[in-house]
């Protein structure tokens, strides 16, 4: 028996500022269908997606849903259709509580209408379970991580009886078993006779939960293929129109000096203790561990947004104290966080400005600001890392999720630091863009940089590291050389079960 189509997008074009996003694509989701889309950052994913939504209006095409065309489609106005979208960077009021969050999206009624507060905490409860979410519904959505924020926007959108539901990246921040409680929800809302649109960088996933895959390149359509007719390197090779040989191109490079070294480091406020780990010139120290066991927090230390109160920091053999970011900074060291969007850039500010931002006290003169230099090097980062753009001086918001990120790495590296922390680095990146971050990871530690890399990634971990420390509850629980290392001792000593 055919399944019905829930949606139906015919030829739909799209251009911004001279830029073709979309042209002539098609595509079509079926009842009980999960369907992937991929493609390279800038293939035109995002910009289709917004025409499902109604956040923007093609130039041409049709969409339609249940077979009726929509017309006049705004975000309200495809909500009231079924529609329901999960984005990677959640949507959330970050002072109001997970319940309030989620109870806009379903709650109906009337300004006179008194609130059951029990019965939306009950709710919002009782969906998180569904999804695998642990914390507490009275908690304000932005003292939420990263993971625990798409596990809210998931139930969220579960809780709405969507039809229609866009998940983009939803695993990104997950972790192994709250993946496999997605998927869970995913069969059920198959069940259910939902459609599901999902798109992600990590292509094996979609092996185990799509049954359709469409490849999207340069704004059109390359083919839609059933999953069981490729695998991933076909899929890489569809996507990028060539063969990709070196997502991971390390290069080996003889380590020199001792560049950062930590000893006995603690910091009792954010739960690390009994740090130690030194990191040479020309090397790149992957730091692995499950979510919560202290990664992020031990980078924040070492740059000084919070304050270690146990051991000492040594640079270049000189025991140092960083009490600030600017410290840091002045001292050689470069941190790129894991939330992009609220800490590696400015989405309102031009590209030029965020990609010179942490140098702008060497771009001030004494007759003022030197705007040309400005202008120079952001041009050098644009090229260098083919940041996808018209023009240095657009908002970073216009640019997709993958150049947001090689703009907030080009920062850090027009500082030209000494010791660079990457946090999930490629954290929502094509596999093309990944391979291009990771190239210049491997070009800098042959210049002789430090590279301190966490990531949730153990393909990245284990592709790109010379050595790997290990993390677990606050502490380094082990360190593995590069010929040693494997996934099985990695998750090992970050689930405590070795010594």
């Amino acid at each position: 028996m055919t399944k019905p189509a829930l949606l139906r997008a015919s030829n739909i074009s799209k251009s911004y500022a001279g830029v073709q996003a979309l042209r002539g694509v098609s595509f079509e989701l079926l009842a009980g269908e999960v369907h992937a889309l991929v493609g390279e950052n800038g293939a035109g994913k995002t910009t289709f997606i917004k025409t499902v939504t109604g956040a923007v209006a093609p130039d041409e095409g049709e969409i339609r849903i249940n077979d009726d065309p929509v017309r006049d489609n705004s975000p309200g106005r495809s909500k009231q259709l079924g529609v329901a979208a999960i984005y990677q960077e959640p949507t959330l009021f970050p002072d109001l509580s997970v319940a309030e969050n989620m109870a806009l999206e379903s709650e109906q009624g009337s300004a006179w209408q008194p609130v059951d507060w029990k019965e939306r905490r009950r709710r919002a409860a009782a969906l998180l379970e569904q999804v695998g979410g642990r914390f507490d519904v009275e908690r304000d959505a932005g003292s939420l991580t990263m993971p625990e924020q798409q596990l809210m926007e998931i139930a969220r959108a579960v809780g709405a009886d969507a039809r229609i539901l866009i998940m983009d990246e939803p695993t990104a921040s997950l972790t192994e078993e709250e993946t496999q409680n997605l998927y869970r929800v995913i069969q059920n809302l198959r069940e259910r006779g939902a459609g599901i649109i999902y798109i992600s960088h990590r292509l094996e996933e979609l092996q185990v939960i799509a049954d359709r895959v469409t490849v999207l390149r340069d704004g059109t359509v390359v083919g839609t293929y059933s999953m069981s007719e490729v695998d991933p390197p076909e899929l890489i090779r569809l996507m990028v129109g060539r063969e990709l040989s070196a997502v991971f191109p390390k290069r080996e490079v003889a380590a020199g000096d001792v560049v950062l070294e930590l000893k006995d480091l603690g910091n009792r406020a954010n739960g690390i203790a009994e740090i130690n780990l030194a990191i040479r010139a020309g090397e790149i120290v992957g730091l692995a561990g499950l979510v919560g066991a202290g990664r992020t927090e031990l980078a924040r230390t070492i740059m000084g947004l919070d304050q270690a109160d146990d051991g000492e920091m040594s640079l270049r053999g000189k025991k140092v104290q960083v009490q600030s970011p600017g410290q840091a900074i002045e001292m050689g060291i470069a941190y790129l966080p894991e939330d992009r969007r609220h800490h590696g850039v400015i989405l309102d500010m031009s590209i030029a400005a965020n990609i010179t931002l942490a140098s702008l006290r060497t771009l001030s003169r004494i007759s003022g600001f030197d705007l040309q230099r400005e202008r120079e090097i952001a041009a050098d980062y644009v090229r260098r890392f083919s940041i996808k753009t018209p023009s240095i001086f657009n908002p970073v918001a216009t640019l997709s999720g993958g150049n947001q990120q090689k703009v907030a790495l080009s920062r850090w590296l027009a500082v030209k630091p000494s010791v660079l922390i990457l946090d999930e680095p490629t954290q929502g990146v094509d596999v093309g863009a990944k391979a291009e971050i990771h190239a210049v990871m491997s070009e800098l530690a042959a210049q002789g940089m430090a590279i301190l890399m966490i990531s949730s990634d153990m393909p990245e971990i284990l592709g790109m590291s010379d050595r790997i420390a290990v993390m677990r509850e606050g502490r380094i629980v082990g360190e593995l050389s590069r010929p040693e290392a494997d996934q099985q001792k990695i998750l090992a000593l970050a689930l405590g079960h070795a010594a």
